[in-house]
């Protein structure tokens, strides 16, 4: 990747679930308008990029079952909002991308409405069709249950007296697009065009692992080609980052096409390092091997990082509400190789558990009784006054975990070493010790040592690389001759001498 190209690349997203976030007119859910008046707040974080969930008509709360692409929700507002948010948004430098649901529809999407017609209906293979029969032979009238889909039973009835099924993996109301028909890659080509020159500055591919039906998923790879050559064709640095739940060898593949992809190995291993306290996945030595796979498909990749997203528990949860232990994790995300992204209230502590609603609740803007721009459509399960602290007095305590996010972004930003994105650049450190987390950030312009204590106990580590000043401190960590003493959950940064 260029200089050029990198410079153009946000160092931070947030992830903005729509309905959750801000409330501009008191209708108790979210809206695009809440967001615009926020963006001065995204801005103050340090946020550069954001990827706001699905705002297009919808029957659900979520939005990933679309009736209509070229639409908004007036839950979430009009198309002049939309615009408006986009301008401001680009005005303060900041992307905006908008997830892009194209593994399936909304039953009630007109093609789908026409495609149950019957076999004649010039919509019909818009969608994956197949009799019992057909699918028996084929042997594929069950899955097994994944991360993404709980759904075993993907084939439906349409409506009686049928002899077809058709492919829904997700649920019954999400019938999965037949992307072998190339009126639909059309549809969906003439889709992305319409956004972009809305604005749009690129797309969060939901599901992108999906896009062909799990006994065809070989044919995802070529598509994603495809894809990103029309997109790039309306607008050449177009940004398109895509959910391919799986491992690293299996996500490697997907880069042929996508430029960015979520790393979930490394949010797993991240998670596990807050709730054991020990790196058992040992994350850089399985992040160098992953960038190795990466690179093979695609020199200029571009690595996703994140704690949590939509579908996860939240971090806050993982860590029990930790101060302490979220803090570390946050420390991680920061300061490893990769394009961050946060879920918004991460740099609150918001928890959350499964089912999806309550890792979905109400940002906390300021004290309930203060607070004119809180969503109220569902009562909160994790996150109230007395369990969330509100943003309002976060930013007035400077250790509130909020602060601390806003120092470890802008700690990203103005070091080199931790802001260089494509490629990465991550090498082992000197140091053996099982209760840290440490590696350099290799960069033209200064070498970085990265060492995080992931304990609640005092460590002490012998680092044999030539250390200068610190360039992230805590004031009660140590260094004397090759010793280096990390109070619990601390890092420390610094530069490396030549």
């Amino acid at each position: 990747m260029n200089n050029n190209q990198q410079t153009q690349t946000p160092r931070v997203f947030y992830e903005i679930f729509i309905r959750s976030f801000c409330d501009s007119n008191n209708d108790g859910k979210g809206d695009l308008n809440g967001i615009t008046s926020k963006l001065d707040y995204l801005q103050y974080l340090g946020v550069e990029g954001i990827w706001i969930t699905p705002f297009f008509r919808s029957n659900s709360y979520h939005k990933y079952d679309v009736i209509d692409y070229k639409s908004v929700d007036p839950e979430c507002g009009t198309m002049g909002d939309f615009e408006n948010f986009v301008r401001e948004a680009h005005k303060r430098n900041i992307k905006v991308l908008i997830d892009f649901v194209i593994n399936h529809t909304s039953s009630q999407h007109w093609w789908f409405q026409e495609a149950k017609k019957g076999k004649e209906n010039p919509y019909r293979n818009y969608y994956n069709w197949l009799s019992p029969a057909q699918i028996k032979a084929k042997g594929i009238a069950e899955r097994e249950a994944t991360a993404d889909s709980a759904e075993k039973q993907p084939w439906h009835w349409a409506k009686k007296g049928d002899d077809e099924k058709y492919y829904g993996m997700f649920w019954s109301e999400m019938p999965d697009l037949n992307m072998d028909n190339p009126k639909v890659r059309e549809e969906i080509y003439e889709i992305g065009r319409f956004w972009l020159e809305k604005g749009v500055d690129g797309f969060r591919m939901d599901a992108a692992k999906h896009i062909y039906p799990d006994w065809e998923a070989h044919k995802c790879h070529a598509f994603w080609q495809e894809f990103r050559q029309r997109m790039e064709a309306i607008k050449s640095d177009v940004y398109i980052v895509g959910e391919v739940w799986t491992s690293a060898e299996k996500i490697a593949p997907f880069f042929r096409g996508l430029k960015a992809n979520f790393n979930f190995d490394l949010c797993f291993a991240i998670q596990d390092i807050v709730k054991l306290g020990k790196d058992s996945k040992d994350i850089v030595s399985m992040l160098i091997s992953n960038y190795e796979l990466f690179s093979a498909e695609n020199p200029d990749f571009i690595d996703a990082t994140m704690l949590t997203n939509h579908d996860q528990n939240r971090i806050g949860s993982v860590a029990d509400g930790n101060s302490d232990k979220l803090k570390m994790a946050a420390n991680l995300l920061f300061t490893l190789p990769g394009n961050p992204y946060l879920y918004y209230g991460e740099e609150l502590g918001m928890k959350g558990k499964k089912p999806d609603e309550n890792i979905r609740e109400a940002f906390i803007w300021n004290k309930r009784s203060e607070d004119n721009d809180r969503t109220n459509w569902r009562k909160p399960v994790y996150n109230t006054d007395s369990k969330t602290s509100p943003l309002k007095l976060q930013i007035e305590d400077e250790n509130s975990l909020f602060n601390h996010y806003r120092k470890l972004i802008s700690l990203r930003k103005s070091i080199p070493a931790l802001a260089q994105i494509s490629p990465t650049n991550l090498q082992k450190s000197s140091i053996s010790n099982k209760k840290v987390v440490s590696f350099i950030r290799p960069h033209e312009e200064g070498d970085v040592l990265v060492i995080q204590n992931i304990t609640s106990e005092n460590v002490e580590v012998l680092v044999s690389e030539k250390i200068g000043d610190f360039i992230y401190s805590k004031l009660d960590s140590r260094i004397n001759d090759e010793k280096v003493s990390i109070s619990p959950y601390s890092m420390l940064v610094f530069e490396i001498l030549d």
